[in-house]
C-alpha cells in the first residue's frame, strides 16, 4: 500500500524551517556507517543531545557528544526486511510498570497502539517487541541517563542488540498531542479507536513521539485522515475497553469513587502494594491461557484445603514491604549526595535486609505445597543470590537493624545500622548523638521536677524532640504554663510545646545526625556496589510475593462467601450464580439465577419490566467471566466458562459532553466500536439499545445490529424493552428468550395493583403489559395523565395485534427442535466426561425433550441412536 505524504509546510501550519525544528526536537541516532539512511540522518543532526549513557562495549558510536544509539555493524543487513519503528514509554511514580507502545510500519500507513501493565521482568514488553520485529526503537532520553538508565531500557537493549535505539526528549511524549494526531490522521473507518484509547495515556504519549519523529526524519507529514490506527492489548490477555471497565465497576464505583463496592474491592484482600497492583492489572486484562488459569486455580484450591498453609503464608506475605518500589530506589544513583538522599539509601538498605530475612520463612512455607506453581516458586527461592546478598549486608549492618514502625524508631535504626569498628569517625559521631539525646531526656526530667508537672519526651519528624503533657491547665497555679515554654499547641487535654534550650539541642542533634548519615551513606554505597551484580534476583522475589499475595486474596474472598471453582469448556453455564458486588453491598446473598449459553444458543434476549434486574444480570455474567479468567473462584453453585478474548458492554445512558455526543450518538459510537472489533470469542453485553431515538428507528437499528451479531459465534446478551425483537427466535434457532418474573399485588389501601420484583429468570419473553405506565404510576404522576396514557397504549396495542400475522408453524418448531438436539449432541461429544450408563441416561433424556418439543408436528420419523 502506498503511503500518502504531504510536504511539511502544507499541514499543521508550521512555517519554521526544518533545520530549526530539528534543533528544537534535539534527538540523536548513531548507527553503523554502512547504511545510507544513517549517513544522511547523521548529516541532518547538528546539535548534541542532552545526556545519555555512553555506548556499551560492542556497540558503535560516531561521536560521543551526539548522545545514545546502539546498533551492531550488521544491524541493517540483518534487518533488511524490517520496516517497523516503535516508540515506547513507561509510566512513572504510581503508574510505574504501565507500558505504552506505538508502532508504525514505514511501508504501510498503519499505526498500532498498545498499553498494558507489566511486571519488573518486562516479559510482555519483550514479547510484544519480538512480534513487531522493529527496525528502530524510540525512547525518552530520561530512560538512559548516565549511570541511571532504567531497568526497562537495559532489558530491551540486551534483547534487541541489532536494533537501532534513538532517544528524544521526554516532553515529546505528550498524550494530548498524541490524541490530536490520531484525531487528525486516523481514517473515518477506524475512528472508533478513539473511544478505546482516549484514556490510554501512555500509548497516546508514545504515538505523539513516534509521529513527531516521523515528521522530522522524513521531512514530510501524513495527509489528514490517511492512517489506519488500531489498538491491541498485550498477548494472552483479554481486552476490556475503558468504557466497559467503567460500566462494570471493575475499579471505580460509579456512584462514589471512594467506595470499595467494585470488583477490585470484592477481591482485594492483599497485604502488599505489589499484590494490589497485580490484582488491579489482572482485573483489567484477564488471562486467556487456560493452562495458566488452571495453575492459579489449583493454588487457590490448595490454600482453601490447607488452613495452616493459608494462614502461614498470609502471615509471612503481610510482613513484606513494597519490593518493587524498594528495588526502584536501590538501583538509582543520586546526582548529588544530599542528606535526604543519604537517609533514603540507608532506610532502603534496612528495608532490603528486612525483605531478604523473609525469604527463608517464605520458602519454608512453600515447601509444604503440592501444586506445580507453588513448587516452582519454592524452587525459585532456592537461588543462592538471596543468601549472598544477605551475608554481605550482615558483614556491615547490625543484626538488630530492622524495619520498625514509628519515625523515632526508624531514626534510631538508621543511626546504628552500621556495625561498630567499621568507621572510627562514625562511632565518635554516634556517641555524640547518644549524649545529646540523653541530655534532652535529662533536661525534660529536670523541667518536670522544677515545675512539678507530668512532662514527657516526644518526637516527630517535623519538630524533632518536644515536650508533651496530659493535664488541664486550669489545675495549674496561675492557670497557664510557665513562660519558659513556647510554641504551645493543644489537642483535647494534651499540650505540646518546647523551650529555647530544647530548640538549640535539637539543632545540635540534627547536625550530629547529618554527620552520621553522611558517614553511614559512604559505607552503604560501598556495600551496594558489591551487591548490585546479585540484585536481579530481587525482581524474581517481588514477582513471587505479588503473585502469592493475589492468590491468597482470592482464597480469602472464598472464605467470606460460597464461591465455586470454575471449569473451562466451550459453554458458558452458571448454576445459581449471583452478583459479587451486590452481595458486598447488601451483606447477604442476592437472588441467584442460572445462565446457559452455547454455540447453538449464543444470542440471549432478556426482557422484563423496569428495575426487574436486567442490567444487574448482564453485569453479573461479565464479572463472573472476569473472575474465572484471572484465576479466582466465582459466586455460583457450579460454573463453566468459554475463554473470551474481548468483553464489550453497552450499558451507560449518559451524554458525553467532552465529545459533544448526545445520548443516542454515544450509543451509536459504542455499538459501532463493538461491531468493528467483536469476533467469535467475544462476550457482548448490550442493555437497551436504541432508546435515544423514536421507537420505529430504535427497533430497526436493534434488529440490524442483532442480525449482524448473530453472524458471529460471540456470546451475546441483549436486554431490551422492544418486545418485537423477541420474534427473532422464529427465524434464528440460536436465539433464546428469557425474562424476569414479577408478581402483582393488590393494594387495598391505594386500591390498585403494585408490582413485586422476584429477580428470577424464566424462559420466554415477558408477558407483562403496561409496566412502564405502572412504574410511572408509582412516581405520583397525576391520575389524569396515567389514564390517558393507558387509553393511547390500548389503541396502539390493538393495531399491532391486527398487523401481527406471522406465528411459528409446526415446521418451524420441528426445525428448531432438531437444531437444539444437534447442538446438545455436539456439545456432549466434545465435553462429556460421563460413564457409559450416565451418558445413555442423558441421551434418553434428550430424546424425551426432543419429542416433547414436537406435540403438534407429528411423530418423530427417526429416533436418535443411543450409544
Amino acid at each position: 500500500m502506498e503511503v500518502t505524504l504531504f510536504e511539511k509546510n502544507s499541514y499543521f501550519g508550521d512555517k519554521s524551517s526544518f533545520a530549526e525544528n530539528i534543533s528544537a526536537l534535539n534527538f540523536t541516532s548513531v548507527t553503523s556507517s554502512s547504511s545510507a539512511r544513517e549517513s544522511s540522518f547523521a548529516q541532518i543532526i547538528k546539535t548534541p543531545s542532552a545526556v545519555c549513557n555512553p555506548p556499551r562495549p560492542g556497540y558503535g558510536s560516531k561521536t560521543p557528544q551526539m548522545g545514545h544509539s546502539v546498533t551492531s555493524s550488521s544491524a541493517i543487513s540483518t534487518h533488511s526486511d524490517a520496516s517497523v519503528i516503535v516508540a515506547l514509554v513507561e509510566g512513572r511514580g504510581l503508574a510505574r510498570g504501565e507500558i505504552g507502545i506505538a508502532s508504525i510500519d514505514v511501508k504501510r500507513p498503519q499505526v498500532v497502539l498498545s498499553q498494558f501493565p507489566d511486571n519488573t521482568t518486562y516479559t510482555k514488553v519483550i514479547t510484544k517487541l519480538k512480534i513487531l520485529a522493529p527496525l528502530e526503537i524510540i525512547m525518552s532520553n530520561t530512560a538512559c541517563v548516565v549511570g541511571n538508565s532504567t531497568k526497562l531500557f537495559t532489558i530491551i537493549t540486551e534483547n534487541f542488540k541489532n536494533v537501532t535505539f534513538t532517544t528524544i526528549q521526554r516532553k515529546y511524549f505528550n498524550e494530548t498531542k498524541g490524541l490530536e494526531y490520531i484525531e487528525q490522521l486516523c481514517t473515518a473507518e477506524f475512528s472508533t479507536v478513539l473511544m478505546e484509547v482516549q484514556s490510554k495515556y501512555y500509548c497516546l504519549a508514545a504515538a505523539a513521539a513516534l509521529l513527531k519523529y516521523m515528521e522530522f526524519t522524513q521531512n514530510s507529514v501524513y495527509a489528514p485522515k490517511s492512517l489506519k490506527v488500531c489498538f491491541q492489548g498485550s498477548e494472552k490477555t483479554a481486552m476490556i475497553d475503558s468504557s466497559s471497565a467503567q460500566n462494570l465497576e471493575l475499579l471505580v464505583n460509579n456512584q462514589d469513587c471512594r467506595s470499595s463496592h467494585t470488583l477490585f474491592g470484592v477481591l482485594n484482600h492483599t497485604k502488599t502494594p505489589g499484590g494490589s497492583r497485580r490484582l488491579r492489572s489482572n482485573i483489567l486484562e484477564p488471562l486467556t491461557d487456560v493452562g495458566t488459569i488452571t495453575m492459579r486455580l489449583d493454588c487457590v484450591e490448595e490454600l482453601l484445603r490447607d488452613e495452616e498453609l493459608f494462614l502461614g503464608l498470609q502471615t509471612v506475605i503481610s510482613r513484606f514491604l513494597d519490593t518493587e518500589q524498594l528495588l526502584s530506589v536501590l538501583v538509582q544513583i543520586p546526582k548529588q549526595d544530599t542528606v535526604k538522599a543519604a537517609e533514603s539509601k540507608i532506610t532502603n538498605l534496612i528495608y532490603l535486609k528486612h525483605t531478604l530475612e523473609l525469604v527463608d520463612p517464605l520458602k519454608a512455607m512453600l515447601k509444604k505445597c503440592n501444586t506445580p506453581l507453588l513448587k516452582a516458586y519454592c524452587s525459585s527461592l532456592e537461588d543462592n543470590r538471596f543468601g549472598t546478598i544477605l551475608e554481605k549486608i550482615k558483614t556491615v549492618i547490625n543484626d538488630d537493624a530492622r524495619y520498625l514502625k514509628g519515625c523515632l524508631n526508624m531514626r534510631t535504626q538508621k543511626c546504628y545500622a552500621v556495625k561498630s569498628n567499621i568507621n572510627e569517625f562514625l562511632d565518635i559521631a554516634r556517641r555524640t548523638y547518644t549524649e545529646i539525646v540523653d541530655d534532652i531526656a535529662g533536661m525534660i526530667t529536670q523541667l518536670a521536677e522544677k515545675y512539678n508537672l507530668p512532662l514527657k519526651t516526644s518526637f516527630s519528624s517535623a519538630r524533632g524532640f518536644f515536650i508533651q503533657m496530659n493535664m488541664d491547665c486550669t489545675s495549674l497555679p496561675s492557670g497557664q504554663l510557665p513562660s519558659e515554654f513556647i510554641k504551645i499547641t493543644k489537642m483535647k487535654n494534651t499540650y505540646s510545646f518546647t523551650s529555647p534550650d530544647l530548640i538549640k539541642m535539637n539543632e545540635r542533634c540534627q547536625e550530629s545526625l547529618r554527620e552520621i548519615y553522611h558517614m553511614t551513606y559512604m559505607v552503604v554505597c560501598q556495600l551496594l556496589s558489591e551487591i548490585y551484580e546479585h540484585i536481579h534476583c530481587l525482581y524474581k522475589l517481588s514477582d513471587i510475593v505479588s503473585m502469592l499475595d493475589m492468590l491468597l486474596s482470592f482464597a480469602h474472598a472464598c472464605t467470606l462467601s460460597d464461591y465455586v471453582r470454575p471449569e473451562f469448556t466451550d459453554t458458558l453455564a452458571i448454576k445459581q450464580g449471583w452478583h459479587p458486588i451486590l452481595e458486598k453491598i447488601s451483606m447477604e446473598r442476592p437472588v441467584a439465577n442460572n445462565t446457559y449459553i452455547t454455540e447453538g444458543s449464543n444470542f440471549i434476549i432478556v426482557t422484563g419490566p423496569n428495575m426487574s434486574g436486567k442490567s444487574t444480570y448482564l453485569k453479573q455474567i461479565a464479572l463472573c467471566q472476569i473472575m474465572a479468567q484471572i484465576g479466582s473462584f466465582v459466586p455460583a453453585e457450579y460454573s463453566s466458562f468459554r475463554i473470551t478474548e474481548q468483553i464489550f458492554t453497552r450499558i451507560s445512558m449518559d451524554d458525553a459532553l467532552e465529545t459533544n455526543s448526545s445520548t443516542f450518538m454515544k450509543e451509536m459510537k459504542e455499538i459501532a466500536y463493538i461491531l468493528h472489533n467483536a469476533n467469535d470469542r467475544s462476550l457482548i453485553l448490550i442493555d437497551e439499545l436504541g432508546r435515544g431515538t423514536n421507537t420505529e428507528e430504535g427497533i430497526g437499528i436493534c434488529y440490524a445490529v442483532c442480525e449482524y451479531l448473530l453472524s458471529l459465534k460471540a456470546f451475546t446478551l441483549f436486554a431490551t424493552h422492544f418486545l418485537e425483537l423477541c420474534q427473532m427466535d422464529v427465524f434464528f434457532p440460536n436465539v433464546e428468550n428469557i425474562h424476569f418474573e414479577v408478581q402483582h399485588v393488590r393494594s387495598s389501601r391505594r386500591n390498585r395493583d403494585s408490582i413485586t420484583y422476584t429477580y428470577r429468570l424464566s424462559k420466554g419473553h415477558t408477558e407483562e403489559k403496561n409496566y412502564g405506565i405502572k412504574a410511572a404510576e408509582a412516581s405520583s404522576l397525576p391520575q389524569s395523565i396515567i389514564s390517558y396514557a393507558k387509553e393511547i397504549r390500548t389503541q396502539i396495542t390493538r393495531q399491532m395485534m391486527e398487523q401481527q400475522s406471522q406465528s411459528s408453524s409446526p415446521e418451524v418448531a420441528r426445525q428448531r427442535a432438531v437444531y437444539q438436539l444437534a447442538t446438545r449432541l455436539l456439545q456432549a461429544a466434545r465435553n462429556s466426561q460421563l460413564d457409559s450408563e450416565s451418558l445413555r441416561l442423558y441421551l434418553r433424556g434428550l430424546k424425551t425433550q426432543f419429542e416433547a418439543a414436537l406435540p403438534a408436528a407429528g411423530p418423530v420419523s427417526e429416533e436418535p441412536e443411543e450409544r
